[in-house]
This record gives structure tokens, C-alpha cells and sequence, in this order.
């Protein structure tokens, strides 16, 4: 099973296929490629996080975090210094930031006024996926090879439990009511976690699912949606952890976007799609697939507006096969980085 960072950073790169879908929901609003902004530099990336009330893009990019405007893609400045970045998490009181350094295993708090680190909290092995939990003010950092969570104390920037967990695991995210589900890879099931307690609390299997990797989450319906290999994404009562539809998306899908305001989920796909799901259905339809670009697996909806963002980058040949590497993947064109920012028509 490949690593979070390699899954990301270099994904299948499987050839384009159409996968024009219809819409079909009656005057519904089709979704189109706005703006790329280029970004340029080398390495791969991983999560990217919109700061909506800021204007501000986290895009983690090799050993540093990129930080644009969202309305005019123009840098606003960067973190530096780590070995591996992974993910953004932000508190809700604007101050502070939080960035998983996978190679690094820690956890590093910025001040967002400044961009400047205010200190590196250790965590454990390949902290991977992070997130923001508001009614304990922590922060809980998923440690893909150590199979665990650290939970940090915001106030006290300092580690209050590390959490064992029942397999590897991948995004998380926060209900806003002191729980926190997560994603766990190699078990394909969602694991269920009690913020005030630091405990696990349920596994749930995600019936159909391979290598759930990106999660969303409906606050209204209490919906999550785990976009998983094999062209599926799961959608799962988040009170009974019973599997509701699971409709159809792009192949080597790594995120999931949900906007409460169109009632509308989102997976971004590897092989160059970006699938949108009517989420007001009972049946979950597939309403649209957007064409984006091969490589766009990764993805952050901004909530107050309604646009998406993607990066990806170009990629060179692929080199041939050897013994020790049967399938080898093609590598990334330097000064190629690109973010690409969806909107609606």
C-alpha cells in the first residue's frame, strides 16, 4: 500500500476518459474551469486549505506551504522549514495554524497575522491528515505509519493523548460538536472518535469502498462522504455509521468537498475529473463531471463563495520497468505547479 504522500504527490496518472455525465437536476448550474494560476517551483504536494474569511490558500508543497489570495491567486507569503508537508488545519479564532510535517513527525503552530512558526510540537510517525476540533480547542494529527492520532492542546501547545487506531489513517474531519471521524485506509472503514474523552468510540465499515482516502461532511444532514479507489464514493449517516449510496466518480479520487449552500458534494479524481454529486437526493445522482486535469486529486472548497481549487503539475514520460520498480511513475515537469480554481457558470 502506497504512502499518503506518494498516493498525492504522484498519483496514478492514469490516461484521461471521458466522463460526461448529464446533469440532471432541472436548472441546475454547471461548473467550469475559471483561472489556473501557476505556481511553478518542484516537488509534489498534498492538501490545500481555504481560509474563506481571511481570503487566503494553504497549498502544502513539498517542504513548504504556499499561501495565495483566493479572490487574485498572487502570493501572499509562505511557511519554510519543514521536511514533508501534509496538511493545514486553522482554529476558529483566526489566529493561529497548524501544518503536519510528515517526515519531520510534528506538528508545527503559525501565527496567521505574520506567518511566522511559533512552535514545533513532535508527533508521531508520518503525521499525516490534521484537523481542528472547536469545542475542545484541539488539534488531532493522523500518524499514517504509526497507526495513531496525537492530540494537541491548543492553549497549551502541548500533546495531551496519542490515541491508537485500528489500521492507517487518511483525512479526518470535525463535526463541530465534539467529535472527529477519520478515514482508515487499509481497514476501508471510518473510525469514530470522542473529542472530550480522546477516544475511539465506533468502526464503521464503509461496505464497497477500497482505500477511502478524502472525507466531507454535511453538518446539516449529518452526512459523510469518503471518496475510496475504484470509482466509489460512500456516503454514511454519521449517527449510525449505515451506508446510504454509494454513486459512482472519477478513478484515483484523494479528496472530498461538500458545499452546504448547493447541497452538493465533490470528489476530485486523479485521472483528471472533478465529480459532483446532488446531495439533496435521496439517491445521491452524480449530476456533473468536470473535465480538470490529469493529476487533480486534491481539492478545497470555499464555502463562502463557492469555489473549488485543485493544483496538479505536468508530468514527463514515464521511465521503463525494472525489477525493483514494476510500475514507475512518470515524473513531475519542474515550474509546472498549478492551482486551478472552479466556479460555478
Amino acid at each position: 500500500m502506497p504512502s499518503p504522500s506518494t498516493r498525492r504527490v504522484l498519483p496514478g496518472l492514469l490516461l484521461f476518459s471521458s466522463l460526461a455525465v448529464p446533469l440532471i437536476a432541472a436548472g441546475q448550474d454547471t461548473y467550469h474551469i475559471q483561472d489556473r494560476w501557476k505556481i511553478g517551483g518542484e516537488g509534489g504536494w498534498d492538501y490545500l486549505t481555504v481560509d474563506s474569511v481571511a481570503h487566503r490558500l494553504y497549498i502544502t508543497h513539498g517542504p513548504r506551504v504556499e499561501v495565495l489570495d483566493t479572490d487574485t491567486g498572487k502570493p501572499i507569503g509562505s511557511l519554510t522549514g519543514f521536511k514533508s508537508t501534509h496538511g493545514v488545519a486553522l482554529d476558529d479564532a483566526g489566529k493561529y495554524g497548524y501544518v503536519s510535517d510528515g517526515a519531520g513527525n510534528a506538528v508545527a503552530i503559525f501565527d496567521r497575522a505574520n506567518l511566522q512558526i511559533v512552535a514545533t510540537i513532535p508527533a508521531g510517525t508520518n503525521p499525516d491528515g490534521i484537523a481542528y476540533e472547536p469545542v475542545t480547542k484541539t488539534v488531532w494529527a493522523f500518524n499514517g505509519r504509526s497507526k495513531n492520532v496525537t492530540v494537541i492542546d491548543a492553549a497549551q501547545q502541548k500533546v495531551v493523548a496519542t490515541i491508537p487506531l485500528p489500521g492507517k489513517p487518511e483525512f479526518p474531519v470535525a463535526d463541530g460538536k465534539g467529535t472527529v471521524f477519520v478515514n482508515i485506509e487499509d481497514k476501508n472503514e471510518i473510525a469514530r472518535l470522542d473529542a472530550a474523552d480522546k477516544k475511539l468510540t465506533a468502526e464503521w465499515p464503509l461496505t464497497g469502498c477500497d482505500s477511502p482516502s478524502g472525507l466531507a461532511f454535511d453538518a446539516t444532514n449529518r452526512h459523510l462522504f469518503s471518496v475510496c479507489d475504484g470509482k466509489t464514493m460512500t456516503v454514511t449517516d454519521a449517527n449510525s455509521g449505515k451506508v446510504l449510496a454509494t454513486p459512482k466518480i472519477g478513478d484515483s479520487p484523494d479528496a472530498a468537498g461538500y458545499d452546504p449552500k448547493q447541497k452538493l458534494a465533490f470528489s476530485s479524481n486523479g485521472d483528471g475529473t472533478l465529480t459532483v454529486v446532488d446531495a439533496s437526493k435521496s439517491g445521491f445522482p452524480v449530476v456533473q463531471n468536470l473535465a480538470t486535469q490529469r493529476g487533480a486529486r486534491t481539492m478545497s472548497l470555499d464555502k463562502n463563495t463557492g469555489r473549488i481549487y485543485l493544483v496538479t503539475a505536468e508530468f514527463g514520460p514515464r521511465p521503463a520497468a525494472t525489477a525493483d520498480n514494476p510500475r514507475p511513475r512518470p515524473a513531475i515537469v519542474p515550474d509546472s505547479f498549478t492551482v486551478l480554481v472552479v466556479d460555478r457558470k
